[in-house]
């Protein structure tokens, strides 16, 4: 039994009780939105033990349940426990499925509380139109949590530094003007950005107050001319702070942003993202507000010409530092030493912070062998990990942060002899990666739509997975990005597939207790040259940026057609000649050997 979280459930019910609550919701989210959570918002984990990045918990008087999809059922479910908290079982994060369980378990008049600090004003929206209904209110004015958790962490206190030239290829006073300009054509003559990964790009800034991703806890608040930038004191140098100056960035402190924003005049105009702005900070304006996408997600979605460049140079550093690590790998194997999935974790890690400009991984490292790599957000531990012998099926998700881009990829390797039935899953994956890698699609195409390309292979022989086929990717920012989304998402115009766009294709295969198969390299969206030459309108196609060998003895060859056959081959030429300069000795033996035409 998790006596730890039984009893800090205890201590909630005691809590609701005094304050005359029926239940709290507990999301995973920040005052950011954030997907990476400082320790002092980690209120989900620390109370039901849950380390997932995603998933909301609901505790009742005598009931409390956790929502979580497909990628953390296994985790969820080991982690839960003897906590007393049931694990629902969602297919996506549509709070509908909470409204659902509210309503077995709460009476009508019951009241449901949530902090209004960390809940997303889109999400409070569709939650009290799911409530409604059913009579139970939605309170947000109560951080219940903070009756509890006496040893809450404080907030994080890394400095702010600046992304500079050559890396950061626009200057922030053109960012400002861009975004200016889109304020004014929705006839905004205020912004508030709230989202950390915003403010850093459009400022060219960076932190470490998020794990993994380099940015800093911030809001900011434009007008036609002035930016405020609230934001921890003692954060950001004297000089930096004089250069922020200069562009007319001007700082306030942290807490101060709420107030702020009840100060805007009442026959002001203010636009503001409702995805990426909690419900608190709405409820502080009294002024005409207009709710659209953040200029800046669109804007930094778009890579220019320079930055592609500088993201290529780091995919190639990237690729040379797996070249280290599996040459290493696969020779310890060999040697027959005892290597496990913390092994994989500590050597890749070396390795890619021995290449140039590395900053720091951009996601824990997923190295999960055969039934653990059916967890897509499996991560090793010293208390639970797994020797890695015998024979099967090695899945490794690993990514880092560059000053010239963020990686990310996922290769499966054999281990010892993978069976035939290992080898039907890895092909059908690598079919669906190729499938999507392949596709030309006219230019303004709403992401979801190319979902099917990549699932089609599999749902032909009756297989799916439960998790998007790409995300987008930031440049040295977030690497979950948005808006584009290649997933099963209800698509809205921001979807748009646009070039210098930077997403990736990862389908997969889980077999829960068995292994699990994952494919993913990350796409740059380019210009196609068609041989209608745009007579039906601009085509866009796909530069694969990863630079890795996919492991060739894990195919089944008899399930590959000519052309993608083809492909493979030409993906290997172009990792061995990019690649081959950047490393030497057995890394290099093992890059040759690797990258053999099929």
């Amino acid at each position: 039994m998790d006596h730890l979280a039984v009893s800090r459930l205890q201590r909630l019910r005691q809590a609701l009780r005094q304050r005359t609550l029926d239940a709290l919701l507990v999301p995973s989210s920040d005052p950011h939105l954030s997907e990476y959570l400082p320790e002092r918002w980690q209120g989900r984990q620390w109370l039901s033990g849950f380390t997932g990045s995603m998933g909301t918990l609901v505790v009742a008087a005598d009931a409390a349940a956790l929502f979580a999809d497909s990628r953390y059922w296994d985790q969820a479910e080991r982690e839960l426990a003897g906590s007393g908290i049931e694990l629902v079982k969602i297919p996506t994060g549509a709070i509908s499925h909470v409204a659902e369980w509210l309503a077995r378990v709460l009476p009508r008049g019951a009241t449901l509380a949530a902090d209004g600090s960390v809940l997303g004003l889109a999400t409070a929206q569709a939650l009290r139109g799911a409530l409604e209904p059913l009579g139970i209110a939605l309170r947000t004015d109560a951080d219940v949590l903070a009756d509890i958790w006496p040893d809450r962490p404080a907030l994080p206190a890394a400095p702010v530094y600046e992304h500079a030239a050559p890396h950061a290829t626009v200057p922030r006073a053109d960012k400002l003007a861009q975004v200016r300009q889109a304020m004014a054509r929705r006839g905004a003559a205020l912004h508030f950005i709230s989202s950390v990964d915003d403010v850093a790009w459009l400022l060219n800034l960076r932190g470490a107050d998020v794990d993994y991703n380099p940015v800093f806890l911030a809001h900011l608040l434009l007008d036609e001319q002035r930016a405020t930038l609230f934001v921890g004191e003692g954060k950001v140098s004297n000089a930096l702070r004089e250069r922020l100056q200069a562009d007319g960035v001007h700082l306030a402190p942290y807490a101060d942003a709420a107030a702020a924003l009840a100060g805007v005049a009442a026959d002001a105009v203010l636009l503001l993202d409702p995805k990426r702005v909690t419900l608190a900070f709405r409820e502080q304006l009294r002024c005409e507000v207009v709710e659209a996408i953040n200029p800046s997600t669109l804007l930094k979605s778009r890579k220019t010409a320079e930055e592609a460049a500088h993201v290529r140079e780091a995919m190639a550093e990237d690729g040379a530092a797996m070249c280290a690590f599996y040459a290493r790998f696969e020779a310890a194997l060999a040697r027959g030493e005892r290597l496990t999935e913390l092994t994989v974790d500590e050597w890749l890690s070396a390795e890619r912070a021995r290449r140039a400009n590395f900053v720091g991984l951009s996601f824990p490292v997923i190295a999960g062998f055969n039934a653990n790599g059916a967890m897509p957000h499996y991560r090793a531990t010293p208390e639970l990990h797994a020797a890695i012998e015998g024979d099967g099926l090695l899945l490794i998700d690993s990514g880092g942060q560059y000053l010239g881009g963020t990686t990310d990829i996922t290769r499966v390797w054999a281990i010892g002899t993978p069976s035939a039935a290992m080898k039907r899953d890895y092909t059908l994956v690598l079919k669906g990666t190729l499938a999507l890698s392949r596709t030309r699609f006219p230019r303004g195409t709403l992401s979801p739509m190319l979902d099917a390309i990549a699932r089609a292979p599999l749902w032909a022989e009756g297989i799916e997975f439960g998790h998007g086929t790409g995300h987008g990717v930031g440049y040295f920012l977030n690497v979950h990005e948005g808006p584009q989304s290649i997933s099963k998402a209800m698509p809205d115009a921001s979807m748009a597939m646009e070039p210098g766009m930077i997403t990736s294709i990862e389908p997969g295969v889980y077999r829960s207790g068995r292994w699990g198969v994952r494919i993913e390299n990350l796409v740059l969206n380019v210009a196609a040259q068609t041989a209608e030459n745009g007579a039906f309108g601009e085509m866009l196609e796909f530069e694969t940026l990863t630079l890795c060998p996919m492991d060739t003895r894990c195919m089944d060859m008899g399930l590959l057609r000519p052309d993608e056959r083809a492909w493979i081959n030409a993906y290997h030429a172009t990792v061995r000649e990019r690649l081959a300069p950047r490393v030497e000795g057995d890394a290099l033996a093992w890059l040759m050997k690797r990258t053999e035409p099929i």
